[in-house]
């Protein structure tokens, strides 16, 4: 359980002056005479250092306990490297300069403890916080010699990694109240499906934390893993075969399928042209062109065969190394152009025994999209207004049902977002719980 705010408030005070005691212990010492405080000081900090926080559950995981563990060492570094100031400043005027050497000695030990507090904390939050990316990290060292910066940069990293654990431990509160509810426990199983230049991987999930959320409260999910890179005919001829094997293979009948970007053209002509219409409940596509993409028209316009050839090829080769047997970018990207996406759907038509819906996202302004989405936001806007940084608002419509997301301010939902690539907690908008209640509508539904 998160501790309350008042236990955290009484137990922090306590922190700090244990840890006061501890760092100006040698202080403490010489003016008292009493040197044994210096050996219980020592021992004080030791303790403090390696047990900050006295909750001893309450945390997701190991490694939230590690950030909890750090942002609450850099808080009381940030207090007591105040309060030190202020007493070796104040110890200065009553032992100088008669006592300067005993003085000298204190406060170097004083600082030998902060340095140890700092980067106890600094190491602990740096090597296992998600939320402070790498542009807090890069700063962070930056800002590090600066003075003022420095406390300002490192409240900022304190700010974000204190939201991350409580974060995590609010969604474990959550997913442990309704546990007995399964809410993601459809009555067919789940298949992603991954969008264009991505493929499926045992070590880097194209999904992000969504998959381990959704199967905490009860889904069953499998993968599509065909190609990174493919025409959209080429693309649903594997995934026809890849739903075919899982039936077949588990005697499940159906799935429910949820494919993101590309992966939604896919999916549509495979369930209309490969015969896997009675193998699927619903299909579910998130920020998919389906209009195609104004991006992907000017690109292959303007771009001269020579330089489109020489990137063609050297994509293959590399994925051709992941894994692909035959990819083809060239073909992928151009089944992405508005002209061919509206052939598509005046060639490939909506199954009458599937349950079709979609959604689509908006990134409010170009800064707040990660690379690439960052550059291709304002060319996309250029050609068809408002987007995610690669697919405009109106190409996503499909289906009996389509929602269309975004946040208050100026941040936005990107279409890298929409699947938590970059495992990101945005505020005002849960990317986990998303998918969960996406699955529970389907239950409700009865697929």
């Amino acid at each position: 359980m998160k501790k309350s705010k008042v236990f955290t408030f009484f137990y922090r005070v306590l922190l700090c002056v244990v840890l006061m005691f501890g760092i100006n212990s040698m202080l403490l010492s010489v003016v008292l005479e009493k040197w044994y405080l210096s050996f219980f000081g020592v021992m004080l900090f030791v303790l403090a250092n390696v047990f900050p926080s006295v909750a001893k559950g309450g945390y997701p995981s190991f490694k939230f306990r590690m950030i909890a563990h750090g942002s609450e060492l850099l808080l009381q570094f940030l207090i007591t490297t105040l309060l030190s100031c202020g007493i070796y400043v104040y110890s200065a005027f009553q032992m100088l300069p008669d006592s300067w050497i005993k003085w000298a000695i204190s406060l170097g030990c004083a600082v030998l403890a902060e340095f140890v507090l700092f980067w106890n904390g600094i190491i602990s939050v740096y090597c296992s916080s998600v939320q402070l990316g790498i542009k807090h990290r890069v700063i962070g060292l930056l800002c590090g010699f600066i003075p003022i910066a420095n406390l300002v940069c490192l409240g900022i990293i304190i700010k974000i990694t204190m939201s991350e654990v409580n974060f995590e431990i609010d969604k474990a509160e959550l997913d442990k109240s309704r546990n007995s509810q399964k809410i993601c426990k459809t009555k067919y199983p789940i298949l992603l499906v991954h969008g264009v230049f991505f493929r499926d991987s045992a070590y880097l999930n194209y999904w992000g934390r969504v998959p381990a959320e959704l199967a905490a409260n009860g889904a069953e999910i499998y993968y599509g893993n065909h190609e990174s890179a493919a025409s959209v005919d080429e693309s649903a001829k594997q995934l026809a075969e890849r739903i075919k094997q899982i039936v077949a293979e588990t005697g499940c009948e159906k799935l429910n399928i949820i494919a993101h970007s590309k992966g939604g053209l896919d999916c549509r002509k495979a369930i209309a042209c490969y015969g896997v219409e009675n193998m699927t409940a619903s299909l579910t596509t998130i920020n998919t062109p389906h209009r195609g993409c104004g991006f992907a028209d000017y690109l292959l316009t303007k771009v001269s065969p020579n330089v489109k050839n020489k990137i063609a090829a050297a994509y293959n080769a590399a994925l051709k190394k992941f894994g692909d047997k035959n990819p083809d970018f060239i073909a992928a990207v151009t089944d992405l152009t508005q002209e061919n996406c509206n052939k598509l759907n005046t060639e490939v038509f909506d199954s009458p025994k599937v349950y079709y819906q979609s959604f689509g996202s908006r990134l409010n302004r170009a800064g707040n999209g990660k690379f690439p989405l960052n550059f291709s936001y304002n060319l996309v806007k250029y050609f068809d207004g408002a987007n995610d940084g690669l697919v405009s608002e109106n190409s996503f419509p499909w289906g009996a049902k389509y929602t269309y997301i975004t946040t208050n301010g100026k941040r936005g939902i990107s279409h890298g977002d929409m699947i938590d690539l970059n495992r990101e907690n945005i505020k005002g908008f849960d990317i986990r719980e998303f998918y969960v209640q996406i699955l529970a509508d389907l239950k409700k539904r009865g697929y």
